[in-house]
């Protein structure tokens, strides 16, 4: 083990070598690398937080560069992600250094599979009947809270399990998120007799109302899923289409996406109370 003084030599050793160096790197950028080793290594941003000893959120923060990386903690990662930290600062820093071509493809390849959602049909008009089945008496379910509805129901299981709850894909528009391709589902529904159109008129404002027509399917629906629905209906289902509104726009993943661009599965794991639904260790904040 290091004693004191020579972890002090360590430190500043390192100190010196960073002011020698001609780049200096963004929070961002520093933020972006140690998101991408992390990556190709294969550890969750859990696993990390808890071989350096610091919170999920906490590396959440530095990944996403809104927290500096202090000289220690940089010291921890290139330990465990087993980066050179003379490396890590050059400006021609490439992940793939130390890493096999066959090992980076199997991983990229991996990463492609959990990031890139897949839209289950039947599953998604079910968790809308059930959701609508749930909200038939609230008058201001329309469908700004519905959607609202939605989201957060595939986001918060998403932050929660890591899996997705639908893989619906939503889309960052002005009034907040929006499933694609709902549009097209809710006219298959209507058609087929499991939904009705109706259009009525809350607090003097005109709205768009789906009502269930059948009872939704939920034997293909597990228990823990069923439990993230039901928390947010308890939760949301009550308020205003603006008051739901306004409350997702500061949702972080809707909040950094770009305008008209799909939101990403994964900005869940960055949120922060009250949007974030995980239980995490934060006797290190």
């Amino acid at each position: 083990m290091f004693c004191i003084e020579t972890m002090r030599n360590f430190v500043t050793l390192i100190i010196k070598t960073y002011i020698d160096m001609n780049i200096k790197l963004t929070q961002k950028k520093i933020g972006q690398r140690i998101t991408e080793v992390r990556k190709m290594k294969g550890l969750s941003q859990e696993d990390l937080a808890k071989s350096i000893k610091i919170s999920r959120p906490s590396l959440a923060q530095i990944e996403l560069g809104n927290r500096k990386v202090d000289i220690f903690e940089l010291q921890k990662l290139s330990m465990v992600l087993e980066f050179s930290l003379d490396d890590f600062m050059s400006e021609d820093f490439q992940v793939s250094l130390d890493v096999d071509i066959n090992e980076e493809k199997k991983v990229k390849k991996e990463e492609e599979r959990i990031s890139v959602p897949t839209m289950q049909f039947n599953k998604f008009k079910n968790i809308l009947l059930y959701i609508l089945e749930r909200c038939a008496g609230k008058s201001n379910v329309g469908e700004t809270v519905l959607y609202k509805l939605l989201y957060f129901s595939d986001f918060n299981y998403y932050e929660l399990y890591e899996e997705h709850l639908t893989g619906a894909t939503y889309r960052k528009l002005p009034f907040g998120p929006v499933p694609q391709n709902l549009d097209t589902i809710i006219g298959q529904m209507i058609e087929k007799g499991q939904l009705q159109k109706v259009y009525t008129e809350h607090h003097g404002y005109r709205q768009t109302r789906y009502l269930p027509l059948e009872k939704p399917d939920l034997t293909g629906l597990l228990a823990i899923e069923i439990d993230v629905i039901d928390k947010v209906i308890e939760q949301m289902s009550d308020w205003s289409a603006s008051m739901i509104s306004d409350y997702s726009h500061k949702d972080l993943p809707w909040e950094v996406t770009d305008e008209g661009k799909d939101i990403s599965y994964e900005l869940a794991f960055y949120r922060e109370l009250p949007y974030s639904v995980r239980v995490y260790n934060d006797e290190n904040e």
